[in-house]
């Protein structure tokens, strides 16, 4: 795995935070009553497990694919905190803000998550090298430890 530079540390541990965050609310919603919701008890369970996995691996510093997955993981919490405000989730609705304060907690930390996951990728996007052909800079003196193949030390 290549060297993380500390400010992609620190945003990767902050948007693992948030997502277990995430994960805990939904988990003691599950845990509290939600279970028993049909449909969407099943639902609230995925969502705190795939939170705590997807937190993990970002985490351990794991691709940066992992952050649209943990963008999309927030972007489903929050899509389906709106549905059950709006037109209901499989015949559940809510009002408003309840569960208090489970429900602005849970808004926060999503949305939080993403504009963690955003200025990462940004950060990528800003930092990355540009390609190199598979023979490097010059012929000769490939380095074969490369994943792309053959590429010359420089």
């Amino acid at each position: 795995m290549a060297h993380r530079p500390t400010p992609i540390v620190i945003v990767d541990l902050a948007t693992a935070a948030t997502l277990a965050a995430s994960g805990y609310i939904h988990a003691d919603l599950y845990l509290t009553g939600y279970r028993f919701i049909h449909v969407v008890g099943v639902l609230f369970l995925l969502q705190a497990s795939a939170s705590f996995a997807i937190a993990l691996l970002v985490a351990a510093g794991g691709q940066l694919l992992l952050r649209v997955t943990a963008a999309g993981a927030a972007a489903g919490a929050l899509g389906g905190f709106l549905l059950s405000r709006t037109i209901g989730v499989f015949g559940f609705t809510e009002r408003g803000w309840r569960p208090a304060p489970q429900s602005l907690l849970s808004v926060i930390v999503e949305l939080a998550t993403l504009v963690l996951v955003a200025t990462t990728l940004l950060t990528a996007a800003r930092t990355r090298a540009p390609s190199t052909p598979p023979w490097g800079d010059r012929l000769g003196e490939p380095d074969f430890n490369h994943r792309g193949g053959a590429r010359a030390r420089g």
